[in-house]
């Protein structure tokens, strides 16, 4: 008998040593693994670590008594210097991230090598095509498959090893209309989920299942109604229907684009999505000024297996700033009032942060976390929030309390359930919105259509700075059940990067100004920075590899802020530079210098057009030009600074504007832009210029 057993003893080592010896297949990754992710945390196998998305690690080698040994373990530089907003995923020591126009990476995660890269070669002209940059937040990853959304639309399945195409879909429901993808994909009960943006291009939201293996359409659900003149989708859209008003909104495509947010709940089989803002913003164009104008800037719960709409809360009713739900939602299990509570939990652009039950959509709490004065605060018995008069912008020019950039935006939050905080980048931001009387622009491929006049920043350099001076970042340690900050870091700039909390009592965060940061999270003590060269948005992630825990983040400007509001990001001071920056303790690696701001002004041009034309051209200028280059023709550092055109530049000027570099991403404006338009818009540029001269001479610059 003891022979016996210690051969099987014998046999029984072996099997398992040749079990652990043998590879795992490239991301074998399924629901119960997902379920499960608590009993590997070495690995982040999904958008949020966890389907319900606290972001929360319990690795804890690094810890808060030694993350100041934190040093730059590798780093891999991006083929595109632009916004880089990826959460990487890491499966078994790989990790597979994306960068900017969707090109995904697979790199060692140990090391950083590459072992393959992914380009969808989206065509140039899609640039014009979203408000945002052609930005990527991330991948899922499913039994072998990488899956990605490409910027013009495509949901692409790659094989995890070769980074093969195994198929490829396209999810747009009008190739005439400015659709975008820019979200990272959710998998659940082996259907792949994807929404889209384009709601400020006038089109009509909706999120779409498709089977993992197979790449066919499982269920679509639609956030806004379609032709009044036709039978609803289904029963949402019935109910939908009901809270708008006329039929404009099909014209100007209603918007509602599920273009970020999504969790799960496994156990009440709920899959939880966030919506977008209104097409057009304003709400007399769109909807006659009527209605709550479902699901706008709501919070919807679905069935994952059809799609079938089971609850919603709306944040903002009848929303006309922007105020999108889209950002990041999280699900805990918190004691309220003494008694478990299921919650969902979520801080969008509008400023409050919510505390809903998750099995039934009923708002708990509601409570602003930075100072708004587009509502006093949200009737809890209604669930609405008390709007302020002073806010209609459709009785004349009104300045509103978040501007549209949100006191939150898509950069994600964690959750840590052992402080039971809630770590939140928000900012401080306001703008100046005015209703047109007539719309601007037909709705057209490629033009922003918002029913609002474009913020007017102004000129004068030393007004702009007071102004810039108003718009903030901060994090902060929030508390759930007592609807207040436990503790707040503050940074003179916004758009800061999204956060991590990790076992190891830290919060890990990237900023604006482009440092990478750790916090005590229990008391906010700041613990360690490193520089990254660049604004780092993105969320960052811990995993790891061979006994060593590593940090990593996604490193890259770029996104709305310093796009459209140019002149507001200045403080920042960081060029846009894209990499993947991880760190371990006791590294010494060493990054290479960050790239240059343009030196120096090339020979100008002459000033010929009025001050009448060049108003008239500054208004052109900041509705064609400014979400990319900058309102006022001040570049974010991202897209060329036009005030710096040379001659040769000058001379292909209206060629560029005409479309000759559609391929690298400049917008044909010819349909739209007559040549004397073009000419108008050139004065401004040139006349910016002049100004910059000015300026650089006063402070002893060239």
């Amino acid at each position: 008998m003891t022979l016996t057993r210690t051969i099987l003893s014998l046999s029984l080592a072996t099997l398992c040593t040749a079990a652990a010896a043998t590879p795992k297949a490239p991301a074998d990754v399924d629901g119960a693994r997902i379920r499960a992710a608590d009993q590997e945390p070495g690995n982040w196998m999904s958008h949020g670590r966890t389907y319900d998305e606290q972001r929360h690690s319990p690795l804890a080698r690094i810890d808060a008594g030694n993350v100041g040994r934190l040093g730059l373990a590798w780093t891999v530089k991006l083929d595109v210097d632009r916004g880089v907003e990826a959460t990487p995923i890491v499966v078994d020591g790989v990790m597979y991230t994306t960068g900017a126009w969707s090109i995904v990476y697979a790199l060692d995660a140990r090391t950083g090598k590459r072992l393959w890269t992914f380009d969808p070669k989206v065509p140039g002209e899609n640039l014009g095509q979203g408000c945002c940059d052609t930005v990527n937040r991330g991948v899922a990853v499913w039994k072998g498959k990488v899956y990605v959304g490409s910027f013009d639309g495509r949901l692409i399945a790659l094989d995890a090893k070769t980074g093969k195409v195994a198929w490829s879909v396209d999810t747009i429901l009008d190739r005439k209309k400015s659709y975008t993808v820019t979200g990272a994909p959710r998998i659940v009960k082996g259907k792949v989920l994807i929404g889209n943006g384009g709601a400020e291009f006038g089109v009509r939201g909706y999120i779409t299942a498709y089977d993992a293996e197979t790449g066919k359409q499982a269920w679509r659900f639609y956030t806004v109604p379609g032709d009044p003149a036709l039978p609803p989708e289904d029963k949402a859209m019935e109910i939908a229907l009901k809270t708008w008003s006329g039929n404009n909104w099909v014209k100007w495509g209603g918007g509602g684009t599920v273009w970020d947010s999504m969790a799960y709940d496994p156990e009440l089989d709920l899959l939880y999505i966030g919506t977008g803002n209104g097409s057009p913003w304003n709400h007399q164009f769109r909807s006659e000024g009527k209605g709550d104008n479902l699901f706008l800037s709501s919070i919807v719960a679905l069935r994952p297996d059809t799609g079938e709409y089971v609850w919603h809360y709306q944040t903002t009713p009848s929303d006309m700033w922007d105020y999108t739900a889209t950002q990041h939602i999280v699900l805990a299990d918190i004691a309220i009032d003494g008694a478990p509570r299921k919650v969902l939990m979520q801080a969008p652009k509008n400023g409050f942060f919510y505390v809903l039950d998750r099995t039934n959509g009923k708002l708990l709490s509601a409570k602003n976390f930075v100072p708004i004065n587009w509502a006093t605060h949200v009737d809890l018995a209604t669930g609405r929030p008390v709007v302020s008069a002073d806010v209609n912008y459709l009785t004349g020019p009104k300045v509103v309390i978040p501007s549209f950039l949100g006191a939150h935006n898509w950069q994600p939050m964690s959750f840590n359930p052992k402080t039971g905080l809630v770590y939140l980048p928000a900012q401080e931001s306001v703008a100046g919105l005015e209703a047109q009387k007539q719309p601007l622009f037909i709705p057209h491929k490629s033009v922003v259509n918002l029913g609002v006049e474009v913020p007017d920043l102004p000129e004068d350099p030393k007004v702009e700075a007071e102004i810039r001076s108003a718009w903030k970042g901060r994090l902060i340690a929030w508390d759930p059940v007592k609807q207040a900050p436990a503790w707040t870091q503050e940074y003179t700039a916004p758009w800061n990067g999204g956060t991590l909390s990790t076992a190891g009592n830290l919060v890990f965060q990237g900023t604006a100004d482009g440092r990478a940061v750790a916090y005590a999270a229990d008391t906010g003590k700041k613990l360690w920075d490193a520089r990254v060269n660049s604004g780092a948005m993105a969320a960052p992630v811990t995993y790891e590899v061979g006994g060593e825990q590593y940090v990593t983040f996604m490193v890259g400007w770029g996104g709305a802020f310093p796009g459209v509001a140019g002149p507001l990001s200045h403080s920042t001071r960081v060029q846009a530079e894209a990499r993947v920056v991880t760190f371990k303790l006791g590294a010494r690696g060493k990054l290479p210098p960050p790239k240059q701001a343009p030196q120096g002004l090339p020979p100008l041009r002459e000033v010929t057009a009025s001050a009448d034309q060049l108003k008239t051209a500054r208004t052109m200028f900041n509705g064609f030009c400014g979400s990319c280059h900058g309102l006022n023709a001040v570049s974010g550092s991202v897209y060329p600074d036009l005030r710096y055109m040379t001659p040769k530049k000058h001379e292909q000027y209206v060629a560029v504007v005409s479309g000759s570099r559609l391929n690298r991403g400049m917008p044909n404006f010819a349909s739209v832009l007559k040549p004397e338009d073009m000419e108008l818009i050139r004065q401004y540029i040139v006349k910016r210029a002049h100004d910059l001269k000015g300026q650089l001479a006063q402070a002893g610059g060239k």
